[in-house]
């Protein structure tokens, strides 16, 4: 069978081990459901183009390993009931290789004009069909939650979904495609690297020949595969408009009317809570956010468990704060006002390797409601880094939330920091760590971690017993709200340090002035706060 053949004459180890697992998940299927109650969703793209040819591969191998090998000419092909949703926005190309590939396999073809869903309900009334084989891949809109194996979703037509190439990742398939030498959809060839519609659907402008601006390179020579999907076009709104603008950074006056970012910090650390390390993340993530014009409104404390890490995180989400969790540490943002827009960040530290205690991304996946699943471009930094030198699984120190990942890249950083949504993941195992991986968000435009407008603070010194000042003090935080005013003793006899903040000059000038001129001459200014 020459796609067996080819793959297990490759020299790509990886590719060989994917496609053992797929095939695996074919011949399961075939032994599972009746050959006749088993149907493929071909829809002509490069996906489906590999599930093609795994599936020809399994059912090869399947007939083979029931000692049929008399019979063996007949199993090159696979007659598989094949499925095609031909829709009139289709790429023409697609359609063309579509029933070019159909005839050239021998599948028998039902093609169905309605949407998927309507499609599979009068598919399943007319033929029983147990399970379908679909070409998701993680990554895929559709993909968070599947498993190899995954009943159809409630309110849709019973079924199994069958998804032998869950864990492929962009290079996968086109490892597979070339090293197979099968043919594909020859709009892959003029720059298309996913294929939807012809309405929101484009070249992918990063394989575009700089020689001319008007030719693009193959997509198998896109180098970065979570750009995959950077061909199809994205409907905008004012509302998305608007917070790209604000994430670019601050200018004039939309700096100016941000109120505040403000965040929560939560460290993930037994060690801290036995009291045998002094967490040191908690009050250098405080300064770095106030440097930047975020007011951090809590700091908690959790165990290296998941369960704590995903309840303190739902706790968080249910406030309007900005989260950081750190850690064995975890920082998370969240609820922000900017030009009444909701901005939302999440900053996440630590926690990653493959100990037991590394919690910190099981108890994001299990707040966000996805599951850890295996990122190919991850574990290829990880090899790059650790090489050879681990003990035990490596691929378990790849295993990320589904479907919400994305890798924050620079060049001063041994590994990407890891985004999950709204949530950042630090892996700083120091202070000094800590502040090279800041520095690198700050200059990193998808962190979406930005400068907004400075506060001003005011730090007054006195003698005077706190019952005298309580009264003035009070009636202060009433009339300028948006100033915060608090005040604290350095000792039991020292002075009382008042301390005045916030992102108004004048209106902070003002509180000081009114409190100073209370208690003429008994009120001198400090530098800080100490």
């Amino acid at each position: 069978m020459e796609i067996d053949t080819a793959v297990r004459a490759s020299s790509d180890s990886r590719l060989r081990t994917k496609y053992d697992n797929a095939v695996y998940v074919v011949q399961r299927a075939f032994a599972l459901y009746p050959f006749e109650e088993i149907a493929f969703s071909f829809n002509g793209g490069k996906d489906s183009t590999v599930l093609l040819h795994l599936i020809r591969a399994g059912y090869y191998l399947h007939k083979t390993s029931y000692g049929e090998e008399a019979h063996i000419d007949t199993f090159q092909n696979c007659p598989l009931r094949t499925i095609y949703f031909e829709t009139p926005c289709a790429f023409p190309e697609i359609n063309s290789f579509t029933y070019e590939t159909v005839s050239t396999y021998g599948l028998p073809l039902e093609t169905i004009g309605l949407d998927f869903k309507s499609g599979l309900e009068g598919l399943l009334k007319k033929k029983p069909t147990k399970a379908i084989f679909i070409g998701t891949r993680i990554g895929d809109p559709n993909a968070v939650g599947q498993e190899q194996f995954s009943p159809s979703s409630p309110g849709w037509p019973p079924f199994m979904r069958v998804n032998p190439i869950l864990d492929w990742s962009y290079r996968d398939v086109w490892s597979f495609l070339l090293t197979c030498k099968v043919k594909y959809c020859s709009l892959y060839d003029e720059g298309y690297t996913s294929i939807g519609s012809i309405y929101d659907t484009v070249p992918n402008a990063l394989l575009c020949d700089s020689s001319n601006g008007k030719n693009f390179r193959p997509a198998y020579m896109l180098s970065d595969g979570r750009l995959e999907r950077a061909g199809r076009a994205k409907k905008t709104s004012n509302k998305t408009e608007t917070n790209s603008v604000a994430s670019n950074g601050i200018s004039s006056t939309e700096g100016e009317q941000i109120i505040s970012r403000s965040a929560s910090v939560i460290v993930v650390g037994d060690e801290i809570l036995f009291g045998t390390v002094e967490d040191k993340f908690g009050t250098a993530l405080c300064k770095k956010l106030h440097e930047i014009g975020w007011r951090v409104s809590h700091v908690a404390v959790v165990r290296n468990e998941t369960d704590s890490v995903a309840e303190e995180i739902e706790r968080c989400k249910s406030t309007d704060d900005a989260v950081s969790v750190g850690g064995l540490f975890i920082f998370e943002t969240f609820q922000v006002w900017c030009n009444g827009i909701d901005a939302v960040q999440v900053f996440l530290v630590g926690g990653l390797g493959p100990l037991h205690s590394d919690v910190s991304l099981a108890g994001v996946a299990k707040a966000f409601g996805v599951r850890l699943a295996p990122d190919e471009e991850f574990e290829e930094h990880l090899s790059q880094l650790i090489g050879n030198s681990y003990i035990g699984n490596r691929n378990e120190m790849a295993l990320l939330p589904e479907g919400i990942t994305e890798l924050l890249h620079h060049k001063r950083l041994p590994l990407p920091l890891i985004k999950c949504k709204n949530v950042i993941i630090l892996a700083a195992t120091n202070v000094d760590e800590l502040d090279m991986e800041w520095n690198c968000l700050l200059d990193t435009h998808e962190s979406g971690l930005v400068r907004v407008k400075p506060f001003v603070s005011k730090h007054l010194s006195t003698s005077l017993p706190d019952v005298k000042i309580a009264p003035v003090v009070e009636k202060l935080c009433l009339e300028f709200s948006d100033v915060y005013i608090g005040a604290h003793r350095i000792s039991r006899t020292g002075p009382l340090v008042v301390n005045l903040l916030g992102k108004d000059n004048q209106r902070v000038e003002g509180a000081t002035e009114k409190l100073t001129s209370s208690f003429e001459g008994q009120f001198s200014q400090v530098d800080s706060c100490k």
